[in-house]
This record gives structure tokens, C-alpha cells and sequence, in this order.
């Protein structure tokens, strides 16, 4: 079953935001694992995680009758194969995971990686309700955003945000380092025809970092303030950059448009670390999330009350 990410970043990929994206997520799933079986997808606003109670790694058996015989909100090889016996029978020569020989392989290299410094983050940051503006006919949302806020901002509405825009490796593409950086504003929701900046982020503006390399996919990001005070009203972001294939051998100005909700995500999965390839040598695996006790397996796991669920807020 392919779910949302549950911990983008990992190896360079990123959360899809339509079914063709998640789609081609599936596609790459079985290039780099090799898989030859079929998988079951998802729909892109995820109404089999939520069934299944929210886990990025559940196990579930279900029987010829379309019934749930066997349940785990976290994978177990071995029960899973008491199960089995149980339920159908044994065998007499298990597969064992090193048969297998899996020989995954990672996305391809279109730039430079690790060439602009990360910086450093709060802890404790939680995903937020991102929703892209996409436009009937547009282009393709080639950088991504991540969207997080730390407690005080979504329990008080005044805090930190972290902003973090990563280019999608199912486009090949990566940043144009050759041209003006990324630029990122926070708008007024209903400011005419010139956007006002939002007063209620500081910084309101921001400009990506000037990049010796002419090409690298290094995340782009920053941190700002947020004082919400009485205002009710989601962020509105617009970002522009260039994004190039150098395979196809084009580069094109980019403007998209961001809607950020103060709304904990629970659909966002967790950052699992801050290395070349989004994670620290033995960061994420089983204990990552699954020494939470009763992860993904709460009902309310992602409704914790939050400033996106106050009433009058981020509705």
C-alpha cells in the first residue's frame, strides 16, 4: 500500500500534491526497489491512512471476504508469520528478508547536493496545512513547500514558522543559480491588483541565498515570526524561482501561490533528520515513531487542539 510520506525528505523525496505525483511516486517506488508485484495507491487526500488509523508502517491481513482478520498499528515480521501459519498454513521453506537481495537505488543526480549550509531549527516544529494553488494548465509544482510552526504558534498564534521549499526529483529539475534566487513573499489575502506584504510575518520578504555552484537541489528555507494577534485569516504565500532540465535542456521563471493553514497536519509526516539526503545515519526506522506508545493507532492521533482548531480559527 503506498500512503503519504512518512518521512519526507528522505532521500530527496517530497510530499506529491496531485494523484498523477503520487502516482509517479509508485512508479518510482518500484524502479528503486525492483518490486515486481502490483501496489495499491492511495487517494491523494488520504482516506485509507485515515481509515487505517493514521500509522506510516500498520499491518494489516484481510481475508478472501474483504475482512480485517488481523491488525497492527506497527509491521511484525514474526507475528506476522504466526499469523499465517495460523490463518492459511505453514510452509516448508519461508523466505527469508536477505533471499530477497533488494538492491534499492536512489533517485537520480541532475545537480550539486550540499553546497548551501542548512540551518538550525527549533524543536519540536509540527507539519502544517499546506494547499498549493494549482492552476488548471499550469505548471508543474517543481519546488515544493514545507510548511512548520513550534507550540507557541499554534497554541498562541505568536511564535516561529519554518519555511522550506525543496525541488522534486520526479521532474529532474533543480535550482538556476546563474539567475536572481528564489524569492518568497507573504501577502494580504485581498490586497488588489499590487500585493500588499503581511504585516503579521516578519520577515514578509525573503530572498534565497546567492549559491556559488551554477546548479544544486539544496533545500531552500527559512525561519520567521508570526504574530497572528486577532486576525483569523490563513497566510498566503507567492514564490518565484527558476527551475531548469538540463535533460531536456530548458530553464523557466516560476510563480506559485501557497495557502499556509495554523492547523497541524496530519498527513505532514516527520522530518527524520538534517543530512545530505534528509536524514542522519541511524535516524528514522522503527523507533523513530513507533516508541510513541499508541502511535497511529490514537483515533484522535493529529486533532491534538491546536490555534488551527480554536474556534474562529483556520477555518
Amino acid at each position: 500500500m503506498y500512503k503519504a510520506l512518512a518521512h519526507p525528505e528522505n532521500n530527496g523525496y517530497v510530499r506529491p500534491y496531485t494523484l498523477q505525483e503520487r502516482l509517479a511516486h509508485v512508479k518510482e517506488a518500484q524502479r528503486t526497489l525492483g518490486s515486481g508485484f502490483t501496489w495499491i495507491c492511495d487517494a491523494i487526500d488520504n482516506p485509507i491512512k485515515h481509515a487505517m488509523g493514521n500509522s506510516p508502517n500498520s499491518e494489516f491481513v484481510i481475508d478472501g471476504e474483504g475482512r480485517v482478520v488481523r491488525k497492527r498499528s506497527w509491521s511484525d515480521v514474526d507475528a506476522l508469520r504466526a499469523d499465517l501459519e495460523e490463518l492459511v498454513g505453514p510452509v516448508e521453506n519461508p523466505t527469508d528478508p536477505a533471499d530477497v537481495q533488494l538492491a534499492t537505488q536512489p533517485p537520480p543526480k541532475v545537480a550539486a547536493r550540499g553546497v548551501v549550509k542548512r540551518i538550525e531549527l527549533p524543536s519540536n516544529l509540527r507539519a502544517l496545512v499546506v494547499e498549493p494553488k494549482i492552476e488548471p494548465g499550469g505548471q508543474p509544482f517543481y519546488a515544493k513547500l514545507r510548511a512548520e510552526a513550534d507550540p507557541e504558534l499554534l497554541s498562541t498564534g505568536k511564535g516561529q514558522l519554518y519555511i522550506r521549499f525543496m525541488m522534486d526529483p520526479l521532474y529532474h529539475v533543480h535550482w538556476n543559480n546563474l539567475v536572481e534566487p528564489i524569492r518568497v513573499q507573504f501577502v494580504q489575502a485581498a490586497s488588489g491588483e499590487k500585493p500588499l506584504v503581511d504585516s503579521r510575518v516578519k520577515p514578509g520578504e525573503w530572498t534565497g541565498p546567492e549559491v556559488k555552484e551554477p546548479a544544486d537541489i539544496d533545500p531552500r528555507e527559512f525561519l520567521a515570526m508570526v504574530d497572528m494577534g486577532e486576525s483569523r485569516e490563513p497566510l498566503k504565500l507567492v514564490v518565484k524561482y527558476f527551475a531548469c532540465n538540463d535533460k531536456e535542456g530548458w530553464c523557466r521563471p516560476v510563480t506559485q501561490v501557497y495557502t499556509v493553514r495554523l492547523e497541524g497536519d496530519r498527513d505532514g509526516g516527520r522530518r527524520t533528520g538534517r543530512g545530505r539526503g534528509g536524514r542522519r545515519p541511524g535516524a528514522g526506522g522503527r523507533g523513530d515513531l513507533a516508541g510513541r506508545p499508541g502511535f497511529g493507532g490514537r483515533p484522535d492521533f493529529g486533532r491534538r487542539p491546536d490555534f488551527g482548531r480554536r474556534p474562529g480559527f483556520g477555518a
